[in-house]
Order: structure tokens, then C-alpha cells, then sequence
């Protein structure tokens, strides 16, 4: 759920397949390959060592098919910041007049406003959510050859998204200050130098608290992906030889897009109201004048995630909270296709 960066990136939200081999058993030495399982699917394989990984192959599919998704996705991440943001949200009527007038106004690279900073952070990201999983996972574990229920994957989940947050921080900030300016927008190192000046280097977490919250959705897409693959393929269950002998047919290919599509909607929706509210703290500084069209307090109104929540709930009501979520869900089917495919290439290139 890169996410965002959980399509960010995240996206959130939408992390790869790793590329693995099965070993059939301890005595035979024989092993099975298998490039089409997702790499959050796989976990109870790896922790109960039956899975040896290919660091290269995963490095380099896992990277690729997350620029591709965020490449792909980008432009409907823009979109959704400038619906966030109350002082550009009423410039636009729906998703498709956004993107339109987005174009027209600041041509078509508009849309790709602070895209620099993700890319760039991309394979490192994926690195430290694939790592962070897989501790979580192990402390609760009783031992290597436990399968992990729903309740311990959801968990590990939570606590890799909190883990992440001290990463996606920064990044988000960068790219949502990029996002918000209207006119030709300043570099990556640009927008990082004005902040530390102005803020020191706390001020590039800006906005930890509600990233944080925010990334919690991990669980939920972690644990919707995976009982929506239990659900929906025989290779949940058996042994390791019959998964490997029933996978070389590839049956987990349909499941695999429809689990990522469903998680990529299910990991958003329970955490999006902290995206929006993310987006507003970090759409300002501690010393931001109040935004015009909202009055209440002498100090900025998205000072704190405590006040962001208060002053937002009182100025626009309950909806405030979803606003953008519209062009967050369109993304995630285009997305979760380009990345499966894209890993997909790129593992039988390897092969």
C-alpha cells in the first residue's frame, strides 16, 4: 500500500510478488519455481523456511513494478492532494474536470507534480516494508513452521505501516508541497532545503502522527489481500509439494489481480480519513497564516493532527474526511494490473 507512496508507493499499497523457489522437501534437493505468487502470500512460506528468496530477481522485479504503478497512478494521486487541500479543492468539480483543468492550466506534467521524490525512494521502500513484515511476523510466531492466522498477518501489517511512516514521511511532504503549487514547482532539493531553513530537520516530519495512522492500513490491505487469496485459491491449503505441483499450471494469476484490486481498496478506505488529514498538516507550516475562507483561531487550523480533525470536522463537516477518495480507488485497479504485469516481465526475463 505504497502507500502514495503506498501505492504508495504504497503505492501502499500495491507491493509486488516476490520471485521464490519451493524446495520440495529436505532430502530431495529438488526445488520448484514459481514467479506468479504475490510476496505478502508467500510470507508463511518464508518464515517457515520452505522459501529461499532470489535477492536479485526480487530487487529488481519488486523495484520496477512499483515505478510502474506510481507512474501510472500518479496523476490521479495529484488530483486527489489538490481535492484535500481546502484551498484548491473548489477550483474543481469532479475527478475527470480536475485532470482537465490540471492539463490545460499547467500542461500535462502538472500532473506529475512531486513524482521525484517517490521514484527516488522507491526500491528503498519496498526494502524496508518487505523487512519490517517479516520481523513483525516473527515475534509472533511460536516457531518456523507455524502458518500465520489473518488476526497475525493484520498485525504485522499495522506495525510495518508505523515502521514505513519514518520513511514516507519526508517523502509525502516533499511531493504534497510540489503537488499544492500551482505554478512551476521547485526541485526536490529545492523544497527539502526550504524546509530544513525554516524548520529545521524536524520540520521534514512533518506530519509523522498522521502518516503513521495513515500507514496502519497496511493491515488491513495485508489482511484483505491475503484471505481474499485463501478464498479464492486452492494453493492456500496442501502441502508444499502439492502447491508447487498445482501452481506450475498458474491458476493464481486471476486471484492474484482480483486480491490486489480488493486490497488496494479495502487498505485505503479504512485509513483515508488520516490521509487527509496528513495532506492538510503538511500542506502548511507551524507559522502558516489561517486559510481565508475558514475562520476560528489566531494559529494555523492543521497545526496538530488533533486540530487538523477538529477544525476540518467544523468547517466542512463529516465528508471532509473522504474528500479525494473518489480518484484514490479509480487508480487502484489500473495500478495493482500494471504492477502484477510489469513484475511478471520482469521475473521471466530473469528465468
Amino acid at each position: 500500500m505504497t502507500y502514495s507512496t503506498r501505492d504508495h508507493a504504497l503505492i501502499p499499497s500495491n507491493r509486488s510478488a516476490t520471485y521464490l523457489r519451493l524446495n520440495s522437501g529436505p532430502n530431495t534437493g529438488t526445488t520448484y519455481s514459481n514467479s506468479t505468487k504475490s510476496y505478502n502470500i508467500t510470507m508463511s512460506d518464508l518464515l517457515e523456511g520452505k522459501v529461499e528468496l532470489d535477492p536479485t530477481v526480487d530487487f529488481v522485479a519488486g523495484t520496477a513494478a512499483g515505478i510502474s504503478g506510481l507512474v501510472v497512478g500518479f496523476p490521479l494521486d495529484t488530483v486527489k492532494v489538490r481535492f484535500q487541500n481546502p484551498q484548491t479543492a473548489a477550483k474543481y468539480r469532479s475527478t475527470l474536470d480536475a485532470v482537465s483543468t490540471i492539463i490545460r492550466e499547467e500542461r500535462f506534467f502538472g500532473l506529475y507534480k512531486g513524482i521525484t521524490s517517490p521514484l527516488a525512494s522507491s526500491a528503498l521502500l519496498n526494502g524496508l516494508v518487505f523487512a519490517s513484515y517479516r520481523f513483525f511476523m516473527k515475534l509472533q510466531l511460536d516457531h518456523n513452521e507455524a502458518t500465520p492466522t489473518l488476526t497475525q498477518i493484520t498485525l504485522a501489517g499495522v506495525g510495518t505501516g508505523i515502521v514505513s511512516s519514518i520513511l514516507t514521511t519526508p517523502i509525502e511532504l516533499i511531493k504534497i508541497r510540489q503537488q499544492n503549487c500551482l505554478e512551476k514547482s521547485a526541485s526536490v532539493y529545492s523544497t527539502a532545503l526550504q524546509i530544513v531553513r525554516t524548520s529545521g530537520l524536524r520540520g521534514l516530519y512533518r506530519g509523522i502522527t498522521a502518516t503513521a495512522l495513515r500507514d496502519t492500513g497496511y493491515g488491513a490491505y495485508f489482511l484483505s489481500y491475503e484471505a481474499t487469496c485463501r478464498a479464492l485459491s486452492p494453493l492456500a491449503a496442501g502441502s508444499v509439494e502439492s502447491k508447487a505441483l498445482a501452481s506450475s499450471t498458474g491458476p493464481a494469476w486471476w486471484s492474484m489481480l482480483i486480491a490486489g484490486g480488493i486490497a488496494g481498496v479495502f487498505g485505503w478506505v479504512v485509513t483515508f480519513p488520516f490521509d487527509v488529514v496528513k495532506t492538510r498538516i503538511q500542506g502548511t507550516h507551524y507559522s502558516s497564516p489561517r486559510p481565508p475562507d475558514l475562520r476560528m483561531q489566531k494559529y494555523n487550523l492543521y497545526r496538530t493532527t488533533v486540530s487538523t480533525i477538529i477544525n476540518s470536522y467544523r468547517a466542512e463537516g463529516i465528508s471532509v474526511f473522504f474528500r479525494g477518495l473518489a480518484p484514490t480507488l479509480l487508480r487502484a485497479i489500473p495500478v495493482n494490473m500494471v504492477t502484477f504485469t510489469t513484475f511478471e516481465a520482469v521475473v521471466h526475463a530473469f528465468a
